[in-house]
């Protein structure tokens, strides 16, 4: 079934406090400062209070996990007031830790005045405490497939009484090699039960497994013309692969004071990138799978509190995250895919903020430029470097200038060795 624009028009007058969700909920999500609800939070929210499947595709940024999480907490709380019998009700699927801890983060901030108990687990971290948490009786497990999967073959983690599934952000869930894990959990959860399947993006691999999952859904698809949000304000530059230290060690020192978030190709670019701002003494830090998950967790609390102002990221690790007040994204490589490009300059201009995004294309770099530009429907605004800022921006690098002193001090050197030698003689 087709949701049509039509069927749930209405809503979109319709402010948070006029829904009919538990009084709790609704505290909560004033004190968030919400008052009416984005297009895939009207879309979704009603169908999902009836017990319906959904198939939401939903570019990032749109505030899609508020609109599964809302319905959920209401369903289960109202249901826990009545003396339904308690258990692992909910279960829901993330690609990646970062985007585990932070949609138990919603669940608890959503939820804190209902009754409903969320837990995380997730790989990286010992299982234990994990398994201590869920002893002690949980409404709603999030979890990344990995580490449930392990749970569930120890029979430390019972799902026979799930009554509603989510897979978020499940397309990077498949580009992760998640397929197996879910398709082999699956049989361990009860046949009738509501299914919410999240996506960014839709293709034939994705379609074939959210419709063996999913019955008679609701399909829902916001689609703007323009994927990158209209909020942030996006442009590309020309530089080349050995002088995107310069410029960014300039970018960085122009916008001082603010939270900026980098993307890298690779996990190795990202603790080069890291060490050649050291040299120029630029705080910053990395995120990537070879970090354990205590430094990860780290990191992402000093980011995300303001102590760290610029974070290098990769791909994997940053996508989906919901970083509050990060003005700027700086591509420091462009992504592998176009559809990267929205996901990375998504991470700013969230909700109705303003965000700026700048992406550093070197000369064998511009075929993939043309592919996003490609898949945006549009050219990306040029920013335009002359030949003497271009030069200048180089010259001014602290670490132009500590080569220099570096080079002095070596000539100083030489010279000394050089009277030592003499006077042997």
């Amino acid at each position: 079934m087709i949701l049509t624009n039509s069927s749930y028009t209405f809503l979109f007058f319709m402010k948070f406090d006029q829904y009919h969700i538990a009084e709790g909920i609704k505290t909560s999500i004033a004190k968030l400062g919400y008052k009416k609800p984005t297009d895939i939070q009207y879309k979704s929210i009603p169908p999902i209070l009836k017990g319906e499947d959904v198939l939401a595709i939903a570019q990032t940024g749109t505030g899609k996990t508020a609109a599964f999480v809302i319905p959920i907490l209401h369903r289960l709380h109202s249901q826990k007031i009545f003396g339904r019998q308690i258990g692992v009700r909910c279960l829901v699927m993330a690609p990646t830790h970062e985007l585990a801890l932070q949609i138990e983060e919603v669940f608890n901030v959503l939820g804190k005045h209902t009754r409903i108990k969320s837990v995380c687990i997730h790989g990286g971290v010992d299982q234990a405490p994990q398994i201590s948490e869920l002893d002690k009786g949980v409404d709603v497990v999030i979890a990344t497939p990995g580490r449930l999967f392990d749970l569930v073959s120890q029979g430390a983690l019972v799902l026979t009484r799930v009554e509603m599934l989510v897979l978020d952000e499940a397309d990077h869930m498949l580009d992760l090699g998640f397929i197996k894990d879910i398709r082999d959990l699956i049989r361990h959860l009860p046949k009738r039960r509501q299914t919410l399947f999240f996506s960014a993006t839709i293709n034939e691999e994705i379609k074939t497994l959210a419709y063996s999952l999913v019955t008679n859904a609701i399909r829902i698809q916001i689609s703007p013309k323009d994927p990158v949000a209209k909020n942030i304000s996006h442009a590309v530059a020309f530089i080349e692969m050995d002088d995107k230290r310069f410029f960014l060690e300039y970018y960085i020192k122009l916008n001082k004071g603010k939270k900026m978030l980098v993307f890298v190709r690779t996990k190795v670019r990202a603790e080069r990138v890291k060490k050649a701002l050291e040299r120029v003494e630029l705080l910053t830090d990395t995120i990537h799978s070879d970090k354990l998950q205590s430094e990860r967790e780290l990191t992402m609390k000093n980011f995300r509190s303001g102590k760290l102002e610029v974070l290098i990221a990769t791909d994997v690790s940053a996508r989906g995250i919901d970083i509050p007040n990060v003005e700027f994204v700086v591509n420091y490589d462009l992504p592998e895919t176009s559809e990267n490009y929205v996901h990375r300059v998504g991470r700013t201009g969230r909700g109705t903020q303003k965000g700026q995004a700048i992406s550093f294309c070197s000369e064998e770099e511009k075929n993939i430029l043309i592919e996003i530009e490609n898949n945006l429907g549009k050219p990306i605004e040029r920013l335009s470097i002359s030949k003497n800022d271009y030069q200048y921006t180089i010259e001014v690098s602290e670490e132009k200038s500590n080569d220099w002193k570096s080079l002095l001090k070596e000539a100083e050197k030489d010279k000394l060795t050089h009277k030592k030698k003499k006077r042997k003689r």
